[in-house]
């Protein structure tokens, strides 16, 4: 094992070659002197100051700057006929807030006041995601729960992937939040190699380099995002050793998904998660042994779809930039040099989970789900205060 001084030593090396060398990088690749700050005493203060900082350092996509900011700002959606409670949403890694408009809507619109935040390293350009540590991640979520439970009888916290992980960790701890909401919980990555992204960090710059063309979401991921994305998953395991959790969870989940490991979290739904009114959504089509579990065929070819993915769990079939009509097709989705192209030229596309392959089919990511309003029916009856 690395001693601290050794690693600190190296870190500090890479950092510096970095810098040297970045006047040599495409602008996404760059990184930023230093993170945003996080701990502002209230929400619109933090809004306002990751504004502000997102206007400097990130690589915009387009020219419609408001556009993109809206995308990647944290938001708080206030309701028109309050319950009382609020919800903390906290995406993945290389995405944004975004990621949970369509969750934050459907949230507020039954009463609950909504807040997002942006984990340091996103929203600006890819770079920057050699930036940030496990403290900061933990960090913002831990500030923006103490900020919301000021205003809120109850407070669920919600979490997509990394994200997962981070709110899961919060409320083990932490008895005064109410539930969990879980969306491709990334307790425990699909590879093992992915726990040696820490070490490989020091050596290799880049886990993929690709093309910065979403405006959503980064395409390309530092090893050290890597690393840190596992620094939540080992420390989520942790937490959940020899523990079980009387909250409600809702957890919704992807049997085609390649990027986690798809047993762990629902062996832990099943054996830690104990509330009776927990329930999990699988999009797949094999059932699952739990009665608390509700099952949807993703084997939709009248949509064009092979199987669930990651991602495609979080969006609404009506959402503008990734539903059924979307804006953005996501081509790179770990398939040959060939389908690739046919995706990109629109040929006869079809939809699946990243990695996966179909011969003779040019295959995109699945962004949206087909059954994006049962699923909000069950996650309300979880939230359900009877």
């Amino acid at each position: 094992m690395i001693s601290l001084f050794l690693r600190h030593a190296i870190l500090s090396s890479v950092v510096l070659l970095t810098a040297c060398s970045q006047a040599n990088l495409n602008p996404n690749y760059q990184v930023a002197d230093a993170l945003p700050s996080y701990s502002q005493d209230t929400f619109e203060q933090y809004i306002s100051e990751t504004r502000a900082w997102l206007l400097t350092h990130r690589v915009f996509k387009t020219n419609d700057v408001e556009k993109e900011l809206r995308a990647n700002l944290p938001f708080e959606l206030i309701p028109e006929n309050p319950n009382g409670d609020a919800v903390l949403l906290v995406h993945g890694l290389g995405d944004s807030p975004y990621s949970f408009i369509d969750i934050a809507d459907h949230l507020v619109s039954k009463g609950y006041l909504v807040r997002t935040v942006l984990l340091p390293g996103h929203g600006s350009k890819s770079g920057d995601l050699m930036l940030p540590n496990l403290a900061d991640w933990q960090g913002v979520v831990h500030h923006h729960i103490e900020l919301l439970k000021a205003k809120a009888n109850k407070l669920w916290l919600g979490g997509y992937s990394t994200g997962a992980n981070l709110v899961t960790s919060e409320a083990l701890n932490d008895d005064g939040i109410a539930g969990l909401l879980l969306f491709s919980p990334a307790f425990k990555p699909e590879k093992s190699v992915v726990k040696w992204a820490s070490l490989a960090s020091y050596f290799v710059t880049w886990a993929d380099q690709d093309p910065e063309t979403n405006y959503i979401r980064y395409n390309s991921l530092p090893m050290h995002g890597a690393a840190v994305y596992y620094d939540t998953a080992a420390t989520v395991q942790e937490d959940l050793q020899g523990i079980t959790y009387q909250q409600p969870v809702f957890m919704m989940m992807s049997e085609g998904d390649r990027v986690i490991d798809r047993a762990f979290p629902i062996a832990v739904f099943e054996q830690q998660f104990i509330n009776p009114r927990n329930h999990l959504v699988w999009l797949g089509e094999q059932d699952l042994s739990t009665s608390q579990s509700t099952r949807f065929s993703m084997d939709r070819s009248d949509l064009n779809i092979v199987n669930g993915s990651h991602m495609g769990l979080l969006y609404s079939p009506d959402n503008t930039e990734y539903g059924q009509k979307a804006n953005i097709i996501i081509c790179n989705n770990g398939q040959s040099e060939e389908q690739q192209k046919a995706c990109e030229a629109g040929k006869d596309i079809w939809f699946s989970s990243y990695g996966w392959h179909v011969e003779g089919k040019a295959l995109a990511r699945l962004t949206y789900n087909p059954y994006f309003e049962q699923s909000m029916a069950e996650l309300d009856r979880v939230m359900e205060n009877k």
